[in-house]
């Protein structure tokens, strides 16, 4: 994917729309985070203005990565479906004042721009949606290892067990 930008003030004024897809290797902060490189994000961006007229982007992300569980290590498929709602800002000082006005926190409030980045804002999206230590729900080796371990416990005390004959022998040699 190329760098993607546009005037997002411009974009929303005119109530543009624009979709495409990418690669997970064409964002570096988001590979860091994958098991695989080659899973295909699709993204959607819509211009417009909310109920309050400000100029309103409405972002959809979707896209199967594949993550590290942080408990097994081992690789799980992870459904990102993403929507969200961004207000534009003139600058920092607006953000803070329309964050103020809105009071709502499902809401964000970004800096808008002449040279606005898609392809960092649709990275931001993916990489707030992934969990911060990701984990299978139960993981796949759980219950083999477990039945593994239980039997490795019966084997090892099978093992620990004195013979009868090794009793009577320390018997004999006092």
């Amino acid at each position: 994917m190329q760098v993607f930008v546009i005037d997002s003030f411009s974009f929303c004024q005119n109530h543009e729309q624009s979709e495409g897809q990418a690669k997970i290797a064409d964002f570096p902060r988001l590979v860091s985070e994958c098991a695989k490189r080659d899973a295909i994000l699709k993204w959607s961006l819509r211009g417009g203005f909310n109920q309050l007229g400000l100029a309103q982007l409405s972002l959809s992300v979707t896209v199967q990565v594949q993550l590290v569980c942080q408990r097994c290590l081992t690789p799980f498929e992870f459904a990102i479906d993403s929507q969200s709602e961004l207000i534009l800002a003139k600058n920092d000082d607006h953000a803070d004042e329309v964050e103020r006005m809105l009071e709502d926190d499902e809401i964000d409030v970004v800096v808008g721009s002449k040279t606005f980045n898609i392809k960092e804002l649709i990275e931001d999206e993916v990489l707030l949606a992934i969990p911060q230590s990701p984990k299978h729900a139960v993981c796949p080796d759980a219950v083999s290892a477990l039945s593994g371990v239980a039997v490795a416990a019966i084997d090892d005390q099978a093992s620990k067990k004195v013979s009868p004959f090794a009793v009577l022998k320390k018997l004999t040699d006092v």
